[in-house]
């Protein structure tokens, strides 16, 4: 089939990308040029395993454009994959969506189906359906559907390749047979057929049980510390329970990323807008926003402040896997070191170039974990890297003036920590 995709981020790239490896011709569009002139060179905009290697497979049937007139008019299916950003106030900004909606009224030729992929409120589906009709330039059917994605950054590629399941929201038999179609070679997933307010929700819903999940054995974590129990027995005790699961029960200090942070506060402000109140999603925000900041209480334990202090933070995207920063906990925790005096040395493998957008200068970014540790009276560890894990505790003993180590992420081993001399702590351990 002919698709077309609407943005190039994590969202729209892959799945464009993955569509091509199934099979169809796919044109991606964008914005920006200088990020259509690299992935015409066959170069990613983001960092993401094997993305970029399907790029290049695929180069002959997958293009990328900024002329969304020629990418739209004959597609048999247009993907909306574009942003849907946080406001102020909580909710979606969906400006970009609808942007986009106008765009494909005006330039559409050909009966198509318009899939949104994006994250979006409950009901935006049916807005972006009366744009279209209300503006279709040409006499053409078109049919609007709702197909969200449940893909995780760092593991993008395979979670659409391999999913979970594929949600079809759809209101009339033109958009399901199409996208029947689209994903026929999606073999072995499973798939459901739903309205399109019904698979919004399951988007949010999805997301949002995962961060309730995480905030949740972050508050145990804390309990744990108090009562002297460890987190991690407690969590793989509670994960043998097949109703619990053992996902998402890895306590450290709190989620990140472009979709939990987003996602619960815009489910949040939804319900809030139409007088209820979602308790369990309330609390999991404010204990997420207050998990990020557990390593510097427990800093506060051997330093009063930081003046004068060199300080070693690993990590700082908000997961291994990728580059993104959105929301990770080093973004909340550095402003506050550097701000109380201290000289900041920074290690992460992929991270470092985005971080600089936000700090150019403030910090010092290492290319080594040895040349970020050398001389620290402190380390914090934002972001469990497979270099990371690996350290031992030889390797701050070798480097640090005072081997003091802050665990944010429970991936270095207690006993190994235990039997040496360096202060170390995590989180619920």
């Amino acid at each position: 089939m002919k698709i077309a995709v609407a943005g190039t981020g994590y969202v729209g790239l892959v799945t464009g990308v993955c569509l091509a490896e199934n099979g169809n011709t796919v044109t991606c569009v964008d914005i920006d040029e200088s990020k259509i002139a690299k992935m015409n060179q066959g170069i990613s905009p983001i960092f993401e395993p094997g993305l970029e290697e399907l790029m290049h497979k695929n180069r002959d049937r997958l293009y990328f454009t900024t002329d969304y007139a020629s990418a739209y008019k004959d597609a048999d299916v247009i993907f909306i994959g574009v942003g849907t950003p946080e406001k102020k106030d909580g909710s979606a900004n969906l400006s970009y969506v609808y942007a986009v909606t106008g765009q494909i009224a005006q330039t559409l030729e050909k009966d198509c189906v318009v899939v949104v992929k994006s994250t979006v409120p409950i009901g935006t589906n049916d807005k972006v359906e009366n744009i279209l009709k209300n503006n279709l330039k040409h006499s053409v059917k078109v049919s609007v559907a709702s197909n969200p994605e449940f893909l995780s950054q760092g593991t993008a590629v395979r979670d659409t390749l391999h999913a979970s399941r594929i949600v079809l929201g759809v209101e009339d038999p033109f958009a399901e047979n199409v996208l029947r179609k689209v994903y026929a070679g999606f073999t072995d997933i499973p798939l459901l057929v739903t309205n399109r307010k019904s698979a919004e929700m399951i988007k949010y819903a999805s997301n949002d049980f995962l961060a309730l999940k995480i905030s949740y054995i972050n508050e145990i974590a804390n309990l744990c510390e108090i009562v002297g129990a460890n987190v991690e027995d407690v969590a793989e005790g509670m994960g043998f329970d097949k109703r619990i699961g053992r996902y998402f029960l890895q306590a450290g200090i709190g989620y990140g990323g472009s979709c939990f942070p987003k996602d619960t506060k815009a489910l949040n402000w939804m319900a809030s807008y139409n007088d209820m109140e979602l308790k369990t999603v309330k609390a999991a925000i404010e204990v997420n926003e207050q998990q990020k900041l557990k390593l510097l209480k427990k800093a506060r334990k051997y330093y009063a402040d930081f003046r004068g202090l060199n300080v070693a933070i690993l990590g700082l995207t908000f997961k291994p896997g990728t580059d993104d920063l959105r929301e990770a906990p080093s973004l909340v925790n550095i402003p506050i070191i550097l701000e109380d005096g201290a000289r900041v040395k920074a290690w992460d493998p992929v991270g470092i170039e985005n971080f600089k957008k936000v700090f150019p200068d403030q910090l010092t970014y290492c290319q080594t974990i040895s040349d970020t540790l050398r001389d620290a009276d402190i380390c914090f560890i934002f972001t469990e890297w497979p270099e990371v894990r690996a350290l031992s505790p030889q390797d701050f003993l070798n480097s640090m003036r005072k081997p003091i180590v802050l665990d944010g992420r429970n991936c270095l081993s207690l006993d190994a920590f235990k039997q040496s001399d360096v202060i170390y702590e995590s989180i619920g351990r």
